[in-house]
């Protein structure tokens, strides 16, 4: 008997050796950013460059994890975000991200900005199969589920929104001259497409045009466009260069239909450096809602997302729209991850990142609804134009997905 006893423990002993050997073998393998207790993602952000404004996306997802961990976390795992400065540099963009996910071990890329940025790494992740979900940029490139399935847009496409402004300028300004300045990029060149395939054959009322970089002095240009005799002034820029703009404008003695980019349309970023007074008018389009128009001030979400600043992100500015983007975005990614339950695999997360039905985050405007499907990686799909009166911005008009671009043929 002792015999046996003793053939019996050395063969456990050897079986648990070989069981400890070969774990993935034996027990499901969630990935290597995944714990019982801890679910890691990362994240690429301009902290700082020319772009340093979309910084608050990231700063106010962070302060949403802290929420969301203070509460529990997900699932009773809490949520490592580990996110990198990469200044709008592509090549800082690739490096950080292999280093999230070969040192940091990011279970998952979530929320990362700009449109050169995530085609830097998007190849990467699709090969090694992490998500890419919810990329902070406007780019039609993130609906192409066939070809990269692990990549996910968020927002509504520049494409998209450019068609919105066509359509509104040739109902409520159809004789005016339109004069655009736009962002030598990706995201510059989608929306100016986008404005000029709305306007079809009218696009010759486009009398002047000029591309400018990020991080370039405009006021020759504005004067140029002001020569052009043009009445109508679409700003497709950056923030910083948009409130020049507006400002340049204003000394200038100009007063067009100025047309503002929803990129830019940021009180705090873009308006109030341009000067509130000179900003009065300005059209733009929104999904979130504005904490600082008085329509909201009895509403629930918004006392939610006040009370969030004050705590998570007292040195955030209320009045942000980035950082009220990087909440609603956070939000989404919460539901997403909520929805995996205890298979928290990468496979599950984007099946349940594709089975979002009328999700309706707590601060995207009523009537606005999020819907995914394994062909339809666009989350948002519909705008609303809105108006700035001095203080917030104020809706004009109803909610608006008709002027979407039809979807590229490699779904």
């Amino acid at each position: 008997m002792k015999t046996i006893t003793k053939t019996r423990l050395l063969a456990a002993f050897f079986s648990a050796l070989l069981l400890a050997s070969f774990p993935a073998a034996t027990q499901p393998a969630q990935g290597a950013g995944v714990t019982d207790t801890e679910i890691r993602i990362g994240n690429i952000m301009p902290y700082t460059g020319p772009l340093a404004a979309f910084g608050s996306i990231g700063r106010a997802e962070a302060a949403y994890f802290d929420m969301i961990n203070e509460r529990g976390g997900i699932n009773g795992r809490k949520i490592k975000f580990i996110s990198r400065d990469d200044s709008s540099n592509p090549r800082t963009a690739a490096e950080h991200t292999s280093e999230l996910v070969e040192q940091e071990r990011v279970h998952l890329m979530f929320g990362s900005f700009g449109t050169p940025s995530n085609l830097a790494t998007r190849a990467y992740l699709n090969e090694r199969s992490i998500p890419q979900l919810f990329v902070a940029s406007g780019d039609e490139e993130w609906a192409h589920p066939k070809r990269f399935p692990w990549t996910m847009g968020w927002q509504p496409t520049f494409r998209a929104e450019g068609r919105i402004y066509a359509n509104y300028v040739q109902s409520s300004y159809p004789s005016r001259k339109i004069a655009v300045l736009w962002q030598n990029d990706q995201f510059g060149r989608d929306l100016f497409r986008g404005l000029q395939e709305g306007l079809g054959v009218t696009a010759n009322m486009i009398v002047a045009d000029i591309a400018i970089d990020a991080d370039m002095s405009i006021d020759t240009q504005v004067e140029i466009l002001k020569n052009s005799g043009a009445e109508v002034l679409v700003l497709n820029c950056a923030p910083p260069i948009s409130a020049r703009a507006i400002r340049r404008a204003a000394e200038l003695g100009w007063h067009p239909v100025v047309v503002l980019v929803n990129a830019a349309a940021s009180i705090a970023n873009a308006l109030r450096p341009a000067g509130l007074q000179n900003s009065v008018g300005v059209i733009s389009t929104s999904f979130l809602k504005d904490a600082s128009d008085t329509t909201w001030k009895e509403d629930p979400a918004i006392k939610q997302w006040l009370a969030f600043m004050d705590k998570y992100y007292p040195d955030g500015d209320k009045e942000d729209s980035y950082a009220m983007f990087g909440y609603a975005a956070a939000e989404t990614l919460v539901q997403v991850l909520t929805q995996c339950g205890d298979d928290l695999s990468r496979d599950n997360i984007m099946r349940q990142a594709a089975s979002l039905k009328d999700y309706r985050g707590a601060i995207v405007l009523p009537g606005i609804a999020i819907n995914t499907g394994p062909a339809d990686f666009h989350p948002i799909e519909q705008m609303r134009l809105v108006q700035f009166d001095g203080n917030a911005w104020q809706p004009i008009g109803d909610v608006i997905e008709s002027a979407f671009a039809s979807r590229p043929n490699d779904n």
